[in-house]
């Protein structure tokens, strides 16, 4: 699977993608991140991709034609993400879906007060966001959108089954060892998950899932 990230800052990714494993995953071309910046597709000599908005408000708008350019620079059929803080809500779901269905996928990440509307004109697209916030640029999304898809590619965590969503699981772990002492208090492992018994583990996990999405306050 191969991922085109369309971004002013292509370093931003380094440290994320060159360690444990995706970077794993892109040294055993499991998966391809190839980064395309707007300012290499414009022709003046300072680079200059921004512009203030029309109709006025403070800040700077990315230029369509360099995003447009960089897009139309991939020649291959793939799903486009347009990050955006009011897209539809990115989910597991919607990350194997798009998996499944293309080899790449196209991630434009905005700066400053965002990107000139009409490149989403020029292209079919998804507006997609990560959640009910905004951020400084769409590098932190682009990052996250790229490491649920790319859990999802065969081989990338070795066994499928580390998946949480095609096991019972629960963000309530435990490891050696079974006891730890801290300021004189001991604190133990749950006795069930001692028990090998493991119809009861699941359902010890069950129950603690629920009762985490209860506490927030939704189902899935």
């Amino acid at each position: 699977m191969q991922f085109h990230i369309i971004t002013l800052f292509p370093k931003a990714f380094s440290s994320y993608l060159g360690e444990s494993i995706l970077k794993r995953a892109i040294e055993d071309k499991k998966i391809k991140v190839t980064f395309y910046n707007p300012r290499d597709f414009v022709e003046n000599k300072w680079k200059r991709v921004d512009r203030p908005p029309y109709g006025g408000g403070p800040g700077l708008v990315i230029e369509a034609e360099p995003v447009i350019k960089a897009i139309a620079s991939i020649k291959k059929k793939a799903k486009i993400i347009w990050l955006s803080p009011s897209g539809k809500q990115f989910s597991n779901e919607y990350a194997k879906k798009i998996s499944k269905s293309y080899r790449d996928v196209v991630i434009v990440c905005g700066r400053y007060e965002g990107i000139d509307a009409r490149v989403k004109k020029v292209f079919k697209m998804d507006d997609v966001s990560v959640g009910p916030f905004v951020l400084t640029g769409g590098e932190l999304p682009a990052m996250i959108i790229l490491d649920v898809m790319a859990r999802q590619v065969p081989g990338v965590l070795g066994n499928l089954d580390s998946l949480e969503e095609r096991r019972v699981s629960t963000s309530e772990v435990y490891t050696r060892p079974e006891v730890i002492t801290v300021k004189g208090r001991r604190y133990r492992v749950p006795k069930v998950l001692l028990s090998g018994h493991h119809a009861k583990i699941d359902n010890w996990k069950l129950e603690k899932k629920n009762s985490r999405l209860t506490y927030f306050g939704k189902s899935v």
